[in-house]
């Protein structure tokens, strides 16, 4: 019965926190729906042309005007988007005159392998930096981890993308400058080595760039293991360093790092739109800029309610682990 219990307040819990992440999903989508509807760009200008505009008769102004229904008033247009979005419907990109499901679809295909191992790698090595650094404050590699760290916090990724490429690709020609297959290339001749070969540097890129908060993160929480009394009481006892760390460090830093991890995957997302236009890597990102600068607001709103789906389900996985592993998150929130 107690067991019971604890698994119907533990699914309680877990769907509170699926019903909030909904609710953010939609305050999301009502605040970009607002920014678009208030930005300056106007579709009919930004596809057709001005000098095109000024050739055409107002009966061909007015058909553009109703098909990118700039004349619907915006709670309306609000509306009737959320309805079709509940189903499954996000419209029909303007640029690409397809679906805009298809369309996020082929360019999610192609960044969702470039995200998931950047985001993979740059956890892993955090992690392991964060605890070389923090078992011995002020040690050789505490010191160059820390510079490396801080270094890399304050690098932007478009940067560090651009030298990867002047280095690798250009100067030492290990990797293609850009895209995600070889140019020239047809679908059947393209090889799970082209694509990964092509995948690397954005990758290591985005990599680069975070693995800077969890490593300092988990190095200030390994600080503090390593210097509280308890760990003071295991040297007393004749315990080794390694045991030390494996004992109690691990087992303290996981949670929090784990919390960071799931949650820095909107870095990840951001810094690949910028690292993408670099390498000229057609996936999610490069199109949110195709969409912003061509005014494909059905586009536009669709890459953002995917990429915000990809950062709440981030943070939900994040907080359900936690609650699951220690009950005392759940408990506490379920008493308030």
């Amino acid at each position: 019965m107690k067991e019971r219990n604890k698994t119907a307040s533990f699914a309680i819990w877990a769907g509170g926190q699926a019903a909030r992440m909904v609710l953010l999903l939609l305050l999301v989508s009502m605040v970009s729906f607002v920014l678009l509807s208030v930005s300056p760009l106007d579709p009919l200008q930004t596809n057709v042309g001005q000098a095109a505009l000024g050739s055409m008769s107002p009966e061909q102004i007015e058909r553009l005007r109703t098909y990118w229904g700039v004349d619907v008033p915006p709670v309306r247009r609000y509306t009737l988007w959320l309805i079709d979005l509940l189903k499954g419907d996000m419209g029909v990109s303007l640029l690409y005159r397809r679906p805009v499901t298809e369309v996020i679809a082929g360019k999610l295909s192609n960044s969702l392998g470039l995200l998931l191992t950047a985001w993979f790698f740059s956890g892993l090595a955090g992690f392991f930096l964060g605890i070389l650094a923090g078992k011995r404050r002020g040690g050789l590699a505490d010191r160059l981890i820390t510079g490396y760290s801080l270094i890399a916090a304050s690098t932007p990724a478009f940067w560090a993308a651009m030298m990867l490429l002047m280095v690798f690709s250009v100067y030492l020609k290990w990797f293609p400058i850009g895209l995600s297959v070889p140019i020239g290339a047809s679908v059947g001749e393209v090889t799970l080595f082209d694509r990964i070969h092509h995948a690397v540097l954005p990758a290591v890129a985005l990599s680069l760039t975070g693995i800077s908060s969890i490593a300092l993160h988990t190095r200030e929480k390994m600080i503090e293991i390593m210097e509280s009394d308890y760990v003071l009481f295991s040297r007393a006892r004749g315990e080794g360093e390694m045991e030390i760390v494996l004992r109690h460090g691990l087992r303290n830093i996981l949670l929090p790092a784990m919390t960071l991890q799931f949650s820095s995957a909107s870095e990840i997302i951001g810094g690949s739109v910028l690292v993408e236009q670099v390498f000229s890597y057609p996936g999610l990102g490069q199109a949110a800029v195709t969409a912003g600068l061509g005014g494909d607001a059905p586009l536009l709103l669709g890459i953002t309610m995917i990429t915000a789906l990809i950062v709440f389900a981030g943070n939900l996985t994040a907080n359900v682990l936690y609650g699951w592993i220690d009950p005392r998150i759940r408990e506490g929130a379920l008493r308030r």
